[in-house]
């Protein structure tokens, strides 16, 4: 077998964020959908996907299936390069080799190899592919491939209790589940119902065809809080679609040009805006301080920590509820805007490198 070509494979792995964490998704050019675990897109109908070249993209749900946890997306105003290669279902053993791909903890894309320990472990009634692979939460719904780059099977980090343990959905299931989803007649959201196994394209509490019962929250998206609807405006306000920024229940990340901006909530009394913009330089300090002391970008704060420059905004949480409420979110808005122009600032004014978060154009 040819050995699994890694820098063209990790064009197929892209890094799925939800308002309720991130996972791992990945490219099939047949039939040109991206796969992952239902629980990594559960409550929403649309999400974003990030490349490695920290570009986002908006992707809508297309098809899910709970009881298998998988699910199709359809990536919008975007073509993968590459797919992982699935011409024919592969099949696996004890003591075979497989590379897990994907993005643990939402950390950057990692490779972590090891062996099949049990090929048809069986869990909760279903059969799994067991392996003592590093497997972490934001694997989820990665690929897992044979040496050959090939899938055999996608990553599940919903059984993570034991360590040197994990698991994946065998690819026969990923097989069984696009020849149901290329019976469907519309290109919008669908469920598959786990009785008569029909795809149900409208909420319901039952299904249409055999009457099982249906959990009609599945067809629901996420409620969105008073909180994150007031951040959410703020960045629309930018001309950037909140869906791309979510990172996480309350958490917002993502590039304003080459700065990289972060929103959440801190101590439970502050929503905070910060932006990791440059690195301090080496010697000849005197200038650069007395300007970050000067407190030159009122209403934003200049700080250093562990020579990193960070451009930030706080604010009591119940001053987005206030009469002032306004003057906040334009505040918010203008930051995004401001943390894209004062890590150019500091290239040119001082010679400082911007951040190692900085976003390469």
């Amino acid at each position: 077998m040819a050995a699994m070509n890694h820098l063209e494979l990790k064009n197929a792995v892209y890094k799925i964020n939800t308002a309720n964490g991130s996972g791992t998704g990945f490219y099939l050019n047949t039939p040109n959908i991206l796969v992952t675990n239902y629980h990594v897109i559960e409550g929403s109908k649309q999400v974003s996907i990030e490349n490695q070249t920290k570009n986002r993209f908006i992707a809508h749900v297309l098809y899910v299936n709970p009881d298998a946890d998988i699910a199709f997306l359809k990536i919008e105003n975007h073509q993968p390069s590459i797919g992982i290669p699935f011409r024919e279902v592969q099949t696996v053993h004890s003591r075979d080799k497989v590379f897990v791909l994907g993005f643990p903890f939402g950390m950057p894309y990692t490779i972590t190899e090891g062996i099949v320990s049990n090929e048809n472990q069986l869990l909760d009634g279903k059969n799994f592919i067991q392996t003592d692979a590093a497997v972490n939460p934001g694997n989820s719904g990665g690929p897992v491939v044979n040496e050959s780059g090939e899938l055999v099977g996608v990553t599940t980090a919903k059984f993570t209790d034991a360590d040197n343990v994990g698991f994946a959905i065998p690819a026969t299931i990923v097989q069984d589940e696009l020849n149901d989803w290329s019976k469907k007649t519309s290109d919008t959201f669908s469920l598959k119902c786990a009785s008569c196994k029909s795809l149900i394209y409208e909420k319901t509490d039952y299904c249409p065809e055999c009457g099982s019962t249906i959990n009609e929250s599945i067809f629901n998206d996420k409620e969105v809080s008073k909180l994150a609807l007031f951040v959410e405006d703020a960045i629309q306000n930018m001309g950037t679609n909140p869906i791309l920024t979510r990172c996480g229940n309350e958490y917002w990340e993502f590039y304003s040009g080459s700065a990289l901006v972060r929103i959440f909530v801190y101590d439970k009394n502050y929503l905070y805006a910060t932006s990791p913009i440059n690195i301090l330089p080496v010697g000849n300090l005197e200038r650069i301080l007395k300007y970050v002391l000067s407190n030159p970008v009122v209403p934003y704060q200049l700080g250093i920590q562990n020579n990193q420059l960070f451009l930030s905004y706080r604010v009591h949480l119940s001053d987005i509820f206030s009469e002032d409420n306004k003057g906040v979110q334009q505040n918010l808005s203008q930051l995004i805007l401001k943390a894209n122009e004062m890590d150019d600032y500091f290239v040119q004014e001082f010679g400082c490198e911007k951040s190692n978060y900085a976003k390469v154009e």
